[in-house]
């Protein structure tokens, strides 16, 4: 606990990873919504919905986790003596 508050181990990348997860139910239901309601746009566009979804939220998710693995090897780096 002590880690978490002074911010010697991130709680972030934790978080993201459940954020991921919320991200891609959220695109499958509404492709799922925009497949089968009356004004939604079809079978394809929510097809597309789904994987555009599924594939912009990783890309978002891999990019902040991104940041986080060069900030860890920028402490590696910073600690390793010399």
């Amino acid at each position: 606990m002590k880690d978490v508050f002074f911010f010697d181990s991130m709680l972030t990348p934790k978080i993201i990873t459940f954020v991921y997860w919320l991200m891609l139910l959220g695109s499958l239901v509404s492709g799922l919504g925009t497949m089968f309601s009356e004004y939604g746009g079809g079978f394809l566009a929510g097809l597309g919905i789904i994987v555009g979804g599924a594939i912009g939220s990783r890309i978002w998710c891999e990019l902040l986790i991104v940041l986080f693995k060069i900030h860890e090897n920028l402490q590696k780096i910073a600690q390793k003596p010399e």
